[in-house]
């Protein structure tokens, strides 16, 4: 197989379909862009959602007097517990200074005594900050001995669970949508560069020519479309997390923080959906007899 009439031919055929040609680009440029906003703002939100994750902490609340042998050991118990990342102490004077803090008010003095008990802040694993696996803690750490009573926020790790689970739901559906069309038009491209062809396949095929010679140029002008429509979406989409980054404070424009890998992975799904959708083509079009 000749390589350079191969490739010549492929990239030829942007001239026989145009029109055709440019709207397949624009397509898979249109459908990657619309993809990768969508990974843009699937990531963000995720980053969002693991930042709030880590912010969810439980304490548990210890059985007064509490001696420093007991602390000890309570701190030992809960330190062992599967999906707890680590614990810190807070005793009924750290306890007074935090209300405080968030009240203005000293508990002291308004009850001239410090009802607070101490208690034991516990800071889950990364991979137990679902509502399931933090469950399980709670309950473990409930059954520890030496301990009254146990608070966290169930009820925002049950929403923040059921959300994420909305947003790949509707991730994986809009993927699968946008690809699909993606495919379709470039095959759809490819048969019109076909059909214009038809009389010089015609001509291959009498001379003995293989069905892999004459389908190649046709995949590499698929392929070819497809890179430049990821090529065109990689670039807009940069330039949109540079404005947006520039724009926004610090702390949110990190969340847009993007690695320059997804740009290359891109335009490499464009070069795939190209591929894919000339290699569906061809082999429909190109093996059944073309008039």
């Amino acid at each position: 197989m000749n390589l350079g009439y191969v490739i010549g031919e492929g990239l030829a055929g942007f001239r026989r379909a145009r029109l055709a040609a440019i709207g397949s680009i624009l397509t898979i440029t249109i459908s990657l862009l619309l993809l990768g906003i969508f990974y843009l703002v699937s990531s963000s939100s995720s980053r969002l959602v693991e930042s709030i994750r880590a912010r969810v902490e439980m304490e548990a609340f210890l059985v007064e007097p509490v001696s420093r042998q007991t602390v000890a050991d309570i701190q030992k118990s809960l330190q062992s517990i599967q999906g707890v990342e680590h614990v810190q102490f807070i005793s009924k004077d750290e306890a007074a200074k935090v209300f405080k803090q968030e009240f203005g008010e000293d508990i002291g003095q308004v009850l001239d005594f410090n009802p607070l008990p101490p208690s034991f802040k516990i800071f889950l694993a990364e991979k137990f900050r679902t509502s399931d696996k933090a469950d399980m803690i709670f309950k473990r750490v409930k059954a520890v001995q030496g301990i009254d009573n146990v608070v966290y926020r169930k009820d925002l790790l049950e929403f923040l669970d059921k959300r994420a689970q909305s947003l790949d739901t509707i991730g994986l559906a809009l993927g699968l949508l946008i690809g699909i069309s993606a495919i379709f038009l470039v095959s759809n491209t490819i048969r019109l560069t076909i059909y214009a062809k038809r009389k010089a396949i015609q001509a291959m095929k009498l001379v003995g020519a293989s069905r892999s010679f004459i389908r190649a140029p046709f995949m590499i002008e698929g392929m070819v479309q497809g890179m430049l429509g990821g090529l065109f979406a990689a670039g807009l989409l940069y330039y949109g997390v540079s404005m947006g980054t520039a724009i926004l404070l610090p702390d949110l424009g990190a969340l847009l923080s993007i690695d320059i890998l997804f740009y290359v992975e891109v335009i490499g799904a464009g070069a795939f959906l190209g591929l894919l959708g000339s290699t569906i083509s061809v082999r429909r079009f190109i093996g059944e007899t073309i008039v």
